[in-house]
């Protein structure tokens, strides 16, 4: 009470955000990022790593980064102007607009995380940096600036998004963090590994308020040596297939219960590649001497790499499917795109389960809930076994319904569209349909988040009472609207 009386609301909010042990009392140590903006001097991060000596006979890998910056025109609602939003708010993201660091060099060494366990199964998923969260964790506070230090298989990660910004956080605020990784192919000598890594960025610097970037993944690809001594390939990347790929939110105020605004957009580039294989940083002939590396004319000497003769390989389609359920065990059910499962339904005679989201991303706050909808209640095995036998499955963004209703070419798309979103409210929307389109039952995720939240003799309607067969009161509502869909979809299928 006495320091917010003495510094005022936003004086403690930066203040809060420096104190990182919360002993009322800023050190040299917590000063320090304030003291190197001021001074303009940076200093190379340092990370808890056990430095190996170096080897002058050790490989060397260039990975160059490739940024196209956020379309700012995808943003769905904060335009300037709109709803408040300033260009001070939106400061960091557009002062973004290239790679923080645009080629780096590592030691092939260094990506020695990224190698299987012993014994390792073709297309069984296993954790690099293994989730921390679930919904009953909760969640890391919004209120942060900086990084904490990257630890064992972090390091690797942190330097290379640090390619991108410097403010990379390899663990996520929300459940599902961290990294997972799949064995695609095996030879005698190599392995090609496949990975999925949930991360982000902390756009803003005190004492602006904290602005969070969030890329829907990042995945990628490695192939390398089974003692990690050569990388043959590497690329990690942010997917831009659809047509939104990154959730933002920042704080409107200073405290962890602020205001917290959010938005969607569209990414076109965050990747990073190897220029080549990695190479010798030394050449040492039979004696030990070092070999000069360029050739008389000056050019380099060029290496020559064997063919690799995979034994074993796994499809991208597969493995990818295997880090998705890895990380959202939900996804055991098969979700097919928007109009290609009314088709199957039509083929099967099926109800569609269909979930409409407004964002890239289920927005991470509790209003909209799609986050904690997918978490309590669609990894449940009831509701797994239930969807599995009595519906198809599919989710969509708004934004793509909306592209798709306006498409005069395909009347029927049109239609589908159209049916569901006029169901739709903000932030997600569940239904079940009839294969033709129409909705035939549907719950809003806020609603629904409300009733579970209710003790069972608060609720009036028998459509949602809790079953005494489930524990978990999610589980039986989510359990009951599917029912509820069955009971008044079932006999309207055509015969």
């Amino acid at each position: 009470e006495s320091a917010l009386k003495t510094l005022g609301t936003d004086g403690l909010f930066l203040f809060s955000s420096l104190d990182t042990d919360g002993d009322m009392y800023i050190s040299p140590e917590e000063f320090k990022p304030i003291a190197e903006k001021l001074t303009g001097s940076t200093p190379e991060a340092s990370y808890e790593e056990e430095e190996l000596p170096p080897d002058p006979s050790e490989e060397t890998l260039t990975v160059e980064a490739r940024f196209q910056p956020l379309l700012p025109e995808t943003m769905t609602k904060s335009k300037d102007g709109f709803l408040g939003v300033s260009r001070l708010t939106l400061s960091g993201l557009r002062n973004w607009t290239t790679a923080a660091s645009p080629r780096a060099v590592f030691a092939a060494r260094h990506f020695q995380p990224f190698l299987p366990p012993p014994g390792q199964e073709l297309g069984k998923p296993w954790w690099i940096i293994p989730s921390e969260l679930s919904v009953f964790t909760g969640y890391l506070s919004n209120n942060r600036f900086y990084p904490p230090p990257p630890k064992g298989k972090e390091v690797i990660i942190h330097r290379l998004l640090s390619m991108f910004h410097p403010r990379p956080f390899v663990k996520t605020r929300f459940a599902p963090q961290g990294a997972v990784a799949c064995l695609t192919a095996v030879s005698d000598f190599y392995y090609t590994v496949m990975f999925r890594i949930h991360a982000e960025f902390q756009l803003s610097e005190p004492p602006d308020f904290p602005f969070w970037f969030s890329p829907a993944q990042f995945t990628g690809h490695i192939i390398l040596s089974k003692d990690a001594t050569h990388v043959r390939d590497f690329r990690l990347f942010v997917p831009n297939h659809r047509s939104l790929n990154v959730d933002m939110e920042w704080l409107y105020g200073a405290s962890e219960s602020s205001n917290m605004e959010v938005d969607i957009g569209y990414i076109p580039q965050m990747e990073l590649e190897a220029t080549g294989p990695s190479v010798p940083s030394m050449i040492l002939d039979e004696d030990g001497s070092v070999i000069d590396s360029h050739l008389p004319s000056g050019e380099p000497l060029q290496f020559v790499f064997e063919e690799i003769k995979w034994q074993q390989e796994l499809s991208w389609e597969e493995a990818a499917r295997c880090l998705e359920v890895a990380m959202y065990p939900f996804k055991k059910v098969s979700y097919l795109p928007f109009t290609e499962a009314f088709d199957r339904a039509k083929a099967e005679n099926k109800l569609v389960h269909s979930i409409l989201l407004w964002g890239a991303l289920d927005d991470q706050s509790r209003q909209c809930s799609g986050r904690t909808l997918r978490e309590t209640v669609l990894e449940s095995s009831p509701i797994l076994t239930l969807l599995n036998e009595s519906f198809i499955s599919t989710w969509s963004l708004v934004k793509e319904l909306e592209e798709l209703q306006s498409n005069q070419e395909n009347p029927a798309h049109q239609k589908l569209a159209g049916l569901h979103l006029e169901k739709y409210s903000f932030p997600v929307e569940m239904m079940v349909c009839l294969p033709n389109g129409t909705v035939v039952h549907h719950i809003n995720a806020n609603y629904f988040l409300d009733i579970t939240s209710m003790k069972p003799e608060e609720i009036e309607s028998n459509l949602f009472s809790f079953s005494p067969t489930f524990e978990d009161p999610s589980t039986a509502t989510y359990m009951q609207f599917l029912k509820e869909g069955l009971r008044r979809g079932l006999p309207l299928l055509q015969p």
